[in-house]
């Protein structure tokens, strides 16, 4: 029996040795890959930080707008008139976006039968390969050149919704599926109805990811440039007026400042003193300023996406 027992117990130990390896031949490559993937990101955003840290730490970032600026030369100004417009546009884009996606979701999960889910399932499709600057063109023709509308930020946002439902759809359509069919059928044993129970129980249940969807959603249009530089010219002072007028957003700021971002410093004399003084390029700075701004918005809807969830139900 002990002579029987030997191969099998070497065999055994061997194949463990081989799985061994694999799971660590895996990891190693993992881990490579991850590392790999790191690499860009955290040079993007050190490149970023420290090219723009000292222009947001100023004082007048926050609260003053490009009204007095006039040239790459000139210091100071501040991106409150792109933060304002940003929001503005990406909120105005939400309030439309998010209950169509979540709607259209819940009726591709739970209602969706037939040739009409098919063809939902098919736009939804369609528009997540849409490019910006065609979701811009058609908003262009569609209001501005058939009903003659004043270019404004409104129309931006009309421009984003297109390219934030299918990332919506898409998100809350497969949180929805992960919901447990035991639940709806518990739910439905104690003769509640379908459509309480999808509010009651499955979006509760869901909640956390489908708000990730959201920001996901939000973080995707905030750095749109297209619908900007078509629907909209870009506006040196603050305007809180989403519907009428020039309106600036923190992308269209950049793409503002970028010209002249790469003029070099220059020696030019002081026709008062008649010394020599140096012209430094300020545009760069707003540039790399306005980018970190925008990451750090982005940031700080994730964190406060992250809190939410925690705090729900889901959660505890």
């Amino acid at each position: 029996m002990t002579t029987a027992t030997a191969p099998s117990l070497r065999s055994a130990s061997s194949g463990l040795a081989g799985r061994r390896l694999k799971n660590n031949l895996a990891t190693v490559l993992v881990t490579s890959c991850f590392l790999i993937a790191l690499v860009p990101l955290v040079w993007l955003l050190w490149t970023v930080v420290s090219r723009g840290w000292s222009t947001i730490t100023t004082s007048s970032w926050w609260t003053g707008d490009q009204r007095l600026v006039p040239d790459w030369h000139t210091s100071g100004g501040g991106v409150l008139n792109a933060i304002i417009g940003t929001v503005e546009q990406v909120l105005i884009c939400s309030l439309i976006s998010v209950p169509v996606a979540v709607l259209a979701a819940i009726y591709l999960v739970e209602y969706g039968r037939g040739r009409f889910r098919s063809a939902v399932t098919f736009m939804v499709d369609i528009l997540t390969g849409v490019p910006s600057i065609v979701a811009a063109l058609f908003i262009y023709a569609l209001f501005i050149i058939k009903f003659n509308a004043q270019f404004s930020g409104l129309w931006v946002s009309f421009a984003l919704v297109l390219l934030m439902i299918p990332v919506i759809v898409r998100t809350t359509e497969e949180m929805l599926k992960l919901v447990p069919n035991e639940l709806r059928e518990a739910s439905y044993a104690l003769g509640v109805t379908k459509w309480k129970t999808i509010a009651r129980v499955v979006l509760p249940t869901a909640f956390s990811g489908i708000l990730t969807g959201v920001v996901l959603g939000i973080a995707r249009v905030a750095g749109e440039t297209a619908p900007l530089l078509i629907l909209v010219h870009y506006n040196p002072t603050k305007n809180s007026n989403p519907f009428n007028g020039d309106q600036a957003s923190l992308p269209s700021f950049i793409f503002h400042e970028f010209p002249n971002a790469g003029n070099s410093a220059s020696a030019t004399k002081n026709p008062f003193t008649g010394q020599a003084e140096t012209i430094k390029n300020y545009a760069a700075g707003r540039m790399w300023g306005a980018a970190l701004t925008l990451i750090i918005i982005v940031m700080l809807l994730n964190l406060i996406a992250r809190l939410v969830a925690r705090r729900s139900k889901v959660s505890q």
